[in-house]
């Protein structure tokens, strides 16, 4: 008989590099990680990685071994895989990392339809607008927006995401109203994690990135509104974030037309041979709705 144990705990550590991160991924022990590689590696008498304390990295002979296993391991999985669909009865743990009005209010109802049509699948969503690297803290995928700085990635595009730039009539009135983005070097800006902010130039379609400033920096959406209605500064974010205040008047839009066009909302993932078929049914659901919603 072939014997399997370790198969998979090696096929993660080699991919993620990590005794620690594989063992979040596996939803298991680093100690059961760990003794299971042992154990493979006393089975096959040769040793599959290099460990430093703080580096793990694939030996020459390991290097070889993954790239004959992957195959069979991808074969395993689309078994495994084709037998769960036989029955449809998805099941298992989602991790996703979303952030914002569009997660809230767009990407969660379509998550959660799908956990009722699969009762097994269960939901994790962490909405912290701090970047997170998926792979290390083991989310199945993300949902991003703007410019995507990730390698690695699998990225599909969902939808466009139209941006604003606005402040309220009494800072407009002290301050005045910059007609140029570079003017904004000037102005005090509201920050929402990011200090640079990035316009196209309605002539030419060429980038305007202008670092800002101001006297209020913070991860809360909805903070930064509160700060922006309350006339601490300048805004610029999703039109979506602050749709409400534009429609009352509460916050007046400018720079118009110098808005970056670039940016989209994006469902991001790692670049892995054997995802898990739930993750896979969940990636599907989400785009083939906006799909359907671009048609209508």
């Amino acid at each position: 008989m072939i014997q399997l144990d370790g198969i998979r705990e090696f096929a993660m550590v080699a991919e993620t590099e990590s005794f620690t991160q594989a063992a979040r991924r596996l939803s298991i022990s680093t100690s059961q990680v760990s003794k299971q590689i042992s154990a493979l590696e006393e089975r096959l008498g040769v040793k599959l990685f290099s460990r430093t304390t703080r580096i793990v990295r694939l030996t020459e002979v390991g290097r070889d071994y993954q790239r004959r296993i992957n195959d069979a391991i991808e074969g395993l999985e689309e078994a495994n895989q084709i037998a769960s669909s036989a029955n449809a009865a998805l099941a298992g743990t989602i991790k996703v990392a979303a952030a914002g009005p569009f997660a809230e209010e767009r990407i969660a109802p379509l998550l959660i339809e799908f956990a009722k049509e699969h009762p097994r699948v269960s939901l994790e969503m962490d909405f912290n607008t701090q970047f997170v690297d998926l792979v290390e803290h083991g989310f199945d995928f993300a949902i991003r927006y703007g410019r995507l700085p990730e390698n690695g990635m699998i990225a599909k595009k969902l939808s466009r995401r139209e941006m604003t730039c606005a402040a309220a009539p009494a800072y407009l009135e002290i301050r005045g109203v910059p007609s140029h983005p570079n003017i904004l070097k000037q102005h005090a800006c509201l920050l929402i994690n990011n200090g640079l902010w990035s316009f196209q130039d309605p002539t030419d379609g060429n980038p305007i990135d202008i670092r800002v400033s101001g006297n209020w920096r913070g991860n809360s959406v909805s903070a930064t509104r509160h700060a922006a209605r309350q006339g601490l500064g300048i805004v610029y974010t999703p039109t979506a974030n602050i749709a409400k205040e534009l429609a009352e008047g509460l916050l007046v839009p400018i720079l118009e037309g110098f808005e970056d066009q670039s940016r989209s909302h994006w469902i991001v993932y790692p670049e892995r041979r054997h995802m898990p078929l739930r993750v896979r049914k969940a990636i599907d659901h989400i785009i083939e709705a906006f799909n359907r919603q671009s048609l209508t």
